[in-house]
């Protein structure tokens, strides 16, 4: 899955680096592949480590929910902890990969998608008083004041987050040109789409019924990074401000499709019904 070099045309001029658009297919791959790793770490190590550490037994693991023999806030809190700490490393990891576009793609769209789940969590339950840190805020006093809280901070996070996305998104997107913004379409619109339908269908799958596909599923894909569906634009005019080098473009690669379609024929099949554990 190593990067092919840039192109060059009949006169071995090299092409401009990013005027060749990202190969549609292999985005929509490293998707599926960064959609399934953030359901597990949301789910598996976030809230299946906090079981653990809280002296609990793991149940039960789908894709939308994990089941654990104790409760409390910190199991409640530990999906979003793990996104936030794995965003963290993703986007360390990031600045280290300066010329792999694949793997640097993959980073970039594994940050993202962790930071914005994260404070996605945040306002939704703020917002609509139901998931994760509703269940982290129940019985603080006042109410009110915590849910306006949580919701602020929610808010708050997800713009910043989108924020940072879109600043360490420039080096995919070559020169400011006509076709610039096509090009961070594809590259956030595309995957949004692609683990938003994944992850719907695998929670189709789920044990516990279908109210977990709207308020797990759906909230954290279509929902929780939403920002991917419109952050695009904020490449329109002058907004952001241009980045310091350009990656090769993001060229075709059978291999991770491959990886995609197994990952989520296992995803679909297997944490999709769910793992029971005890």
């Amino acid at each position: 899955m190593t990067d092919a070099p840039p192109r060059s045309t009949s006169n071995s001029k090299p092409e401009v680096e990013g005027a060749v658009p990202a190969d549609t297919w292999t985005v929509v791959a490293i998707a599926i592949v960064v959609y399934v790793f953030a359901s597990i770490i949301h789910e598996g190590i976030g809230h299946g480590g906090a079981c653990l550490l809280s002296g609990g037994h793991a149940v039960a693991l789908s894709t939308v929910h994990f089941e654990c023999s104790g409760e409390g806030r910190f199991l409640a809190a530990g999906g979003t902890i793990a996104n936030l700490i794995a965003g963290l490393i993703f986007w360390l990891a990031s600045r280290m990969a300066t010329r792999a576009t694949r793997l640097r793609y993959l980073l970039w769209l594994s940050m993202t998608i962790n930071l914005v789940q994260a404070g996605g969590y945040f306002l939704f339950s703020g917002v609509g008083s139901i998931g994760d840190w509703a269940v982290v805020i129940r019985g603080l006093e006042p109410a009110w004041g915590w849910r306006v809280g949580l919701t602020v901070l929610g808010l708050c996070s997800y713009l910043f987050f989108v924020w940072i996305a879109l600043l360490e998104m420039r080096p995919f997107l070559g020169q400011r040109d006509p076709e610039m913004l096509q090009r961070a379409k594809k590259l956030t619109l595309t995957p949004y789409l692609a683990g938003g339908i994944l992850s719907c269908v695998a929670g189709m799958f789920n044990p516990v019924g279908f109210i977990l596909v709207a308020i797990s599923a759906a909230a954290a894909s279509f929902g929780g990074t939403s920002g991917l569906a419109w952050m695009w634009e904020m490449f329109k005019g002058n907004r952001i401000p241009e980045g310091t080098f350009e990656m090769p473009p993001l060229s075709r690669s059978r291999g991770w499709m491959a990886v995609a379609a197994i990952l989520g024929v296992l995803f679909i099949a297997i944490l999709g019904p769910g793992l029971k554990f005890h």
